[in-house]
């Protein structure tokens, strides 16, 4: 995220990989909102879609509202944000910086699109138009990548042979 205020003061914040997904499974509904204030829709109402992949959260949403619309079109969206309780959270101290807080797991409340009144938190939101003559894409692999510990190969007997031939 870009720096923040958040309950424990100003830090960075990152949300764990998979929080998302968990909450996803517990929430009843989720709002879709316009800057955090104004109501646009919601998972229940079905016009919105959520899902988490391997950059974050993901949202898919139908968009009627005409002042949105309009919006949309000017090109003065500028992301999306989201509204959450942190259930799980620890902090890391980091030299010469402000602090991290990483969040393990949350209730997600809403997501909202953000307009050029805000700034989303997290920078690497990106919103997109679909329909009528614009259409824009972008790549996600849904899918989370394996991390496997490689451990370092051992050289030993290279070095015996290495060392025979010096001889």
């Amino acid at each position: 995220s870009r720096q923040l205020v958040t309950p424990i003061g100003k830090c960075v914040e990152r949300i764990e990989a998979r929080a998302f997904g968990r909450a996803l499974a517990r929430a009843a509904n989720v709002d879709l909102m316009l800057n955090h204030g104004r109501r646009l829709g919601g998972t229940k109402d079905k016009n919105l879609e959520l899902f988490e992949d391997s950059i974050g959260l993901r949202a898919i949403c139908t968009v009627t509202d005409a002042d949105v619309i309009k919006k949309a079109r000017a090109g003065t969206l500028r992301g999306w944000s989201f509204g959450f309780a942190a259930k799980g959270e620890r902090v890391e101290e980091r030299a010469g910086d402000v602090p991290r807080r990483i969040i393990s797991e949350l209730d997600l409340k809403e997501v909202s699109i953000i307009d050029g009144d805000m700034t989303p938190c997290y920078p690497a939101t990106s919103i997109e138009l679909r329909g009528g003559e614009q259409e824009l894409t972008e790549r996600r692999y849904t899918e989370f990548p394996e991390v496997r510990t490689v451990a370092a190969p051992d050289y030993t007997e290279v070095e015996i042979r290495l060392n025979k031939l010096k001889k």
